[in-house]
Parts: C-alpha cells; structure tokens; sequence
C-alpha cells in the first residue's frame, strides 16, 4: 500500500500554470490553440507556431501542450469531472484530479483493464514483452532526478492510476460488466460540470503528448486535441459515460461496454455559425449506423478535395468509397503512420496500387488496388519512436472527421470509441495546416522501403503476387 499522498501538487499551483492567450508564466511560454471559434478550440503537439517547457527535456519545445489542455479544464472544474480514457500515466493530471475530488467535485475514471493496474504493483518478470516495455518506460519517466535510481517516493509519485487509487478517487474498467474487457476502451473524453467536452485523438501518457524517456528527439506521437464548450455536446458524452459506469465500482456488474451498450446513431448539434455530429462505437457488423459506414457517408459529400492523417487504414469499404470519389475528380490524399502503411492489410497499398500477401501469402478478401496506383500517399517523416497517431480527415477544407476511432472494423465492431464531425471552415483550416506539416516532409508513393519489400513478396509467393486482382469500380 501507498502512504498518503504528502507529495500531491496544491490546486494553486496547477492553477497558476493555465492561460489561454499567448504569453510567458515564469518560464513556461503557453500559447493559445490552433483554431477557436464557437466555443471550438483546436490544439496539435507538434505545430510550428508555438511552444512550452517541456517535462522531459525541461527546454522550450515546439507544438501545444496537450497536457496542460486537460489540466485547464480539470482544475476549473466545480461540480463534476467524467473520464473516459484508455490509458492514465500523467502525474500532474491524477494529482490535479485528486485535489478536485477532495474538494468535493464528483469525479469519475473509465480506463481500459489493460492499463488500470498501477505500474509500480507490477513486476517486469510477470508482464508480457509489451507490457514490459510499458513497464520501463515509465519506470524511467519516473526518475526525476535522473540518477538512475527509481525511489519509493519517485515511484509514488510518478505512477498516476495508483495516485488516483490512494487519493479515493471512484476508478473502473472495461471488466465493470463482468466479462474479461470489450476490445479495447479506446475513448479519450473528459466532461467537465456538463458544459465541456475535452476529446482527440491523444492518450494521457507522455508518449502520447510529450515524448518518451531518454529519446531527447521525441515529440510524442503525433496528436491533437479539441475542447469544446457545449451543454448538448457534454450531455451526450455523459449518457456515453453512463453506459460505461453502471452504478460505479463495487456495485453490481451492470457497466456496458463494447457491443453491450446496443449501439444507436449519431446526433447533430449546431454549434454557433458550424455544425457537430457525434457517434459512439461499437456496432454490429450488420448495423447500418457503425461507424465505418458513418465515415463513409461524410467521405460521400466530398466535391473537390479529402486529406487524412491516420494512424490506421484497413477498412476495404472505405478505400472503394475513395477510389469512386478519386474518379470523379476530387483529389485524395493520404498518410498512414509509417509502422501500418506497408501491412498487407493497410488500405494505403490499395491506393497505392500495390498488394501485399499475408505471411502465408494470402492476399486479403475483397482486395482492390487502384490501377493506377495514387501517388499521393506516404507516410510522414516523425522522430524516432514517435508516431503518427492522428485519426482525422478533411473533407473539402470545411469538414473534419476526428475522435478516437481508428479506420478499422475493430474500431466499428469492438471498441468503445468516439467519432466526431466537426462542420466549421476555421477549425477545418487549423486541420489543413497539421495536415500540410505532416505532408511537406512526407515520403510518398512507392517508397525505397515498400519497394524493397514488394520484392521480397515477389521471391516469397511469385503465384500469390501474380494473381493479385486488379480493381474494378461496380
């Protein structure tokens, strides 16, 4: 067990930090966000246009800090807080949340089983090669003095689900309904007093925001977040959050996750001069409202031009749906994370008008590679270790489709995720320019790398590569 929490951060503190404008507090520079309008504020950890201290390096650094996104909205709270988030590793964040909780706001954490046992409980000989790899990651963002040894203190206070857990703080997971956990709980939402809603595509873990350990380089992957001020909007991500937690822990089983939640369509808000449009996953495969068909839809409406910066492309429905649009003369392009855009189930190699077989060279039912292939696809330049995590799209510089959901039937099928449409041509336009960042420097079309391993496939499974099927619009 773990003492009392001696070592939490004081609300003032934490507050002291927040600003909105551009401006300097001490040290730390904090700018404001990409893009606001409507009560809509965007922010990317790795533009150009602004900087903050980071918490590795303790150095200016560019891109907003998403973390300090989380903290404004976290210490403003006054009457509740709802969490619904994959993973937790921040410190500063389960400190900001324990110190709301004592002062009596209600506050409530959803995470996904995989990542709600605190690190510091585990030990790396009993975890399997991922989680150990987790496991001295944060073992060594831990070290805050950086001598090499990891202290009982240090421990405590870098290990942030076991701070949530001391501090009293009310926790579950996606084992809540009495099953072994849906496919993942992929959210990363925060609802704050029932009027603002903090969601993207970004964990709260320093890989996901600031960098990793002892990689001086790193960024962190490639994110973004958006907070909206909205009591429709927060209404709606707290009846998802209800669904997640049933009557809280040590109640009954009654939390629903994945498939349990019984799916339902999504809901369209106006939001000042834009539009909102919001869908929660899963969904049946045969359920015309899951979430792949949703993206479809929006995809549909494109008239002149569709950019996407995704982390995961291997949905076949929508690489038709694109090759049907591309036909007709809108332009697409894309980039895919460089550690998924050469599997043989990455939807970039469709596009690309490649095939890659499986390892038991099998090529993917109802594949289509385009003939031509496209040349603007790639995947982006990121610093070592970092990547593109992103799961947006814009759709004729007005529309953006973001959230969590990644473009795969496991996102539509299994996880519990958040899709989001965002109607608004300013906000669209901080996405065009995340978008062109990632694409100045991108790698496009057949890279040396995809080439190198198209020829390997060729030598591998001659016949499998030879057969491969060649598209053909309906």
């Amino acid at each position: 067990m773990f003492g009392p929490l001696s070592f939490v951060v004081p609300l003032a503190l934490l507050l002291a930090s927040c600003a909105t404008a551009s401006t300097f507090v001490g040290q730390q520079q904090v700018a404001g966000p990409a893009a606001t309008a409507d009560g809509i504020s965007v922010y990317f950890n790795q533009r150009r246009q602004t900087r903050y201290r980071s918490p590795l390096t303790d150095t200016l650094r560019q891109g907003d800090d998403l973390e300090q996104v989380v903290l404004d909205a976290v210490v403003g709270a006054q009457r509740s807080i709802s969490l619904a988030v994959q993973e937790l590793t921040l410190p500063r964040i389960a400190q900001a949340l324990v110190e709301r909780y004592r002062a009596g706001v209600q506050v409530r954490v959803v995470l996904e089983n995989s990542y709600s046992t605190p690190w510091s409980r585990q030990h790396p000989s009993e975890l399997d090669d991922h989680a150990r790899h987790r496991w001295q990651r944060l073992h060594d963002l831990a070290d805050g003095n950086q001598d090499g040894t990891v202290t009982q203190a240090e421990r405590q206070a870098g290990d942030a689900v076991a701070l949530l857990l001391e501090g009293g703080v009310p926790l579950l997971d996606d084992t809540a309904d009495g099953s072994a956990g849906s496919g993942l709980m992929h959210h990363k939402f925060l609802v704050v007093d029932g009027r603002e809603v903090v969601t993207g595509s970004a964990n709260f873990t320093s890989s996901g925001i600031h960098g990793d350990a002892g990689a001086p380089h790193s960024r962190g992957n490639a994110n973004h977040m958006v907070r909206i001020h909205s009591t429709a909007l927060a209404r709606l991500f707290e009846e998802e959050f209800a669904r997640l937690w049933g009557d809280g822990p040590g109640g009954l089983e009654d939390g629903r996750f994945g498939l349990g939640k019984g799916g339902g369509g999504s809901v369209g808000l106006r939001q000042g001069e834009g539009q909102l449009q919001v869908l929660f996953a899963p969904h049946p495969r045969r359920d015309g409202n899951n979430g792949l068909a949703f993206i479809e839809g929006v995809l549909a409406t494109a008239r002149k031009q569709v950019d996407m910066a995704l982390f995961v492309f291997s949905d076949q429905g929508i690489a038709n749906r694109l090759e049907t649009l591309a036909r007709r003369g809108v332009k697409v392009r894309l980039m895919v994370d460089p550690g998924f855009a050469t599997r043989s189930y990455s939807e970039l190699l469709d596009l690309a008008g490649v095939v890659r077989p499986d390892r038991r060279c099998r090529i993917e039912d109802g594949n289509r590679p385009w003939p031509p292939g496209l040349a603007d696809v790639g995947v982006p330049q990121l610093a070592r270790g970092d990547k593109l995590h992103h799961k947006f799209a814009v759709v004729d510089n007005t529309t953006v489709i973001t959230g969590s959901f990644n473009w795969s039937p496991s996102a539509a099928h299994q996880n519990d995720e958040t899709l989001l449409v965002i109607r608004h041509p300013k906000l669209a336009a901080a996405f065009d320019r995340e978008f062109g960042r990632l694409w100045q420097n991108a790698e496009l079309g057949i890279t040396p790398r995809l080439q190198r391993l198209l020829e390997r496939d060729r030598l591998r499974c001659p016949e499998t590569v030879n057969l491969a099927p060649p598209s053909a619009l309906p």
